[in-house]
């Protein structure tokens, strides 16, 4: 299977897993709905450099959640493959957004933000840890578990 047929693969997966997990309150039939009709999903998978997603999944885990929330980005649900080549370099994670534009606002403040600017810099201090990062908006379809 080419790279390209694996993470599309991982990306349905991916969406799937989150919108049951957003949606499950162990009670329900694990759908979770929107707050607005223009409400945006952000499939973004991030390639880290050779020997440095542990720094990747770890800047996420301890900052940059954070620092989203702060500006106004929901997170979904973060994964990371199980099964190699890409086990070892790449984080898949699903992002929520009120809608595009609130997406590009969201972004453009995370971006200027003073404290992911000294987090990027501190765990960039040797060198960039991410390779490549592929974003791609998507909204649910009719008959998906996440709306």
């Amino acid at each position: 299977m080419n790279m390209n047929k694996i993470l599309l693969s991982l990306s349905f997966v991916a969406v799937f897993a989150a919108g049951y997990l957003a949606g499950n309150d162990g009670g329900g039939a694990g759908i979770a709905y929107a707050q607005s009709p223009g409400r945006v999903f952000e499939l973004r998978t991030y390639t880290a450099h050779e020997g440095k997603l542990g720094e990747v999944v770890a800047r996420f885990r301890d900052h940059t959640m954070h620092i989203f929330a702060k500006n106004g980005i929901t997170s979904v649900g973060y994964f990371t493959p199980q099964d190699a080549p890409l086990s070892g370099n790449t984080l898949v994670y699903v992002l929520a957004h009120p809608s595009r534009e609130a997406a590009k606002k969201n972004w453009d403040a995370f971006r200027s933000d003073p404290e992911w600017q000294k987090v990027k810099a501190t765990t960039e201090a040797n060198g960039p840890i991410v390779e490549k990062i592929v974003s791609v908006y998507i909204e649910p379809t009719g008959f998906s578990p996440l709306k």
